[in-house]
């Protein structure tokens, strides 16, 4: 984050809590800053306010996005599976990394535009574009959102997913890639990552040192060479760059608040390693 860029994740509004897992405000600094996005199995809409709002797709790398300096960001984070409800008629593995803008997604762009970049503040910029999603959403995929359910870190993975759904591999895979993106097998791989950059997120937060073996462990890894390769293939880089990295940025800032979208990934309970494992008061 350059000097004077702040970062605050929320929880979706009300009409967007099934749909949304977070939706966020980012206020750039006096200088222009390359943001890097990491997997996480969803899907993003997000606007410069006095831009044209954009859709990126659910991703298999990291991509960088570069902000304007003194730029305001309004974004929502779909939940997997969701995309493909908003554009019904295209398989969802057609956005697979692709930032493509909001004119391929809504007819009345420039409408869009104007909404959004002249609302009041940031907050009803936000407010506004998730009341637009919450009616431009249709119905996701049952089946898709069960096998979701069931590919969280914590839970049974693949494996188990022939013997609970009432769908064969193959129907599976084919719905999976329409409505998210990705088959289960790469989803489950995406969301054991973003179990692994949710405890990076937590424990910077609490301040906390690193502990990237039991990371691994917890977020679903046989270990942390398991995890040091995942990490390269999808974030470039390795556990201990991205951690240090994400100190870097976030570390100590009030004005950086990530909880919201991390929390939901720490495991059934959703607390940090550090709140399960602090003497009780």
């Amino acid at each position: 984050m350059a000097p004077g860029s702040s970062y605050l994740d929320r929880t979706p509004a009300p009409a967007l809590a099934g749909l949304a897992s977070s939706v966020w405000i980012q206020r750039v600094g006096a200088e222009p800053i390359a943001q890097r996005s990491v997997p996480h199995g969803g899907a993003e809409v997000l606007c410069v306010l006095g831009d044209e709002p954009r859709l990126l797709g659910p991703l298999t790398a990291a991509r960088y996005r570069q902000l304007p300096a003194g730029g305001t960001v309004v974004g929502v984070r779909l939940r997997p599976g969701v995309l493909g409800g908003l554009l019904p008629g295209m398989p969802a593995d057609e956005l697979a990394d692709e930032d493509v803008s909001g004119a391929e997604v809504w007819r009345d762009l420039a409408r869009l535009t104007d909404v959004l970049g002249d609302a009041p503040s940031p907050h009803a910029a936000l407010d506004r574009l998730q009341a637009l999603l919450a009616r431009s959403i249709g119905e996701p995929d049952p089946v898709v959102g069960e096998a979701v359910r069931h590919l969280m870190p914590w839970r049974g993975g693949t494996a188990v997913l022939p013997d609970l759904l009432p769908v064969s591999e193959r129907q599976l895979r084919r719905r999976c890639r329409a409505a998210i993106g990705m088959g289960p097998k790469e989803l489950q791989r995406t969301l054991r990552f973003h179990g692994f950059t949710a405890r990076v997120q937590a424990a910077v937060d609490a301040g906390a040192p690193g502990d990237l073996a039991l990371w691994a462990v917890e977020a679903g890894y046989h270990d942390q060479a398991h995890l040091t390769r995942e990490c390269r293939r999808l974030a470039g880089v390795t556990p201990a760059e991205f951690l240090a990295q994400y100190r870097a940025a976030c570390g100590g800032a009030d004005d950086h608040d990530h909880a919201a979208a991390y929390r939901p990934m720490l495991g059934r309970d959703g607390r940090s390693v550090q709140e399960r494992t602090a003497p009780p008061t």
